[in-house]
């Protein structure tokens, strides 16, 4: 009788396993439901990040990271008009460095990939840092921040948004005159 069963096992892989319902299929914008669930949420110092398919998956705690089964520039576009239609941050919009010296010999669709995001961050200033610099930040702020990460389908390296939040109802220049004023106080 043993013999039988391990016999049926061998040649049926399934046989000896419970029987378990159906994995469902994922739901093809269930990212776009997190990311409007997630955004109330967050503030000033929290990071949304829009990244490659190799984009590192990191230890720091406060990281969720999110497979989208989506396009790079699709993402960036539905993250950034979520941020915009909110009443409380607004983008700080980071990108590698090295993107713009990428080859289309060495990073195949390096060239489209740039003019489409370009094209997607035409309204924004977008700050260049270095891959590893941006990396090191997202591990530090993720020790005690929530940092959002939406993974896409690309395939071209440091191709990464990196879009830290600030808040929108206080400019950067209102922060700066706030800051001087309390410098200048003698209570300060």
């Amino acid at each position: 009788m043993i013999r039988s069963v391990l016999f049926l096992s061998l040649l049926f892989p399934g046989f000896l396993a419970p029987s378990l319902p159906a994995q469902q299929p994922r739901e093809a914008n269930a990212w776009k439901q997190t990311l409007t669930k997630r955004l109330p949420l967050l503030g000033h110092r929290n990071w949304i990040l829009v990244v490659d398919s190799a984009y590192p998956l990191q230890t720091s705690p406060g990281l969720e990271v999110i497979e989208t089964d989506a396009g790079q520039v699709e993402v960036t576009k539905a993250v950034l008009a979520q941020i915009k239609d909110s009443i409380h941050v607004r983008p700080v919009i980071f990108m590698d460095a090295e993107l713009p010296f990428l080859t289309e010999e060495d990073s195949p669709g390096a060239n489209a990939y740039r003019q489409q995001i370009a094209a997607a961050l035409h309204d924004y200033t977008v700050q260049d840092a270095l891959h590893e610099q941006l990396i090191a930040q997202i591990s530090d702020a993720g020790k005690e921040f929530k940092i959002l990460v939406l993974k896409t389908r690309l395939t071209v390296p440091y191709s990464s948004v990196f879009i830290r939040l600030d808040c929108k109802y206080v400019s950067a220049d209102a922060e700066d005159r706030l800051r001087a004023r309390m410098k200048s106080s003698a209570r300060h």
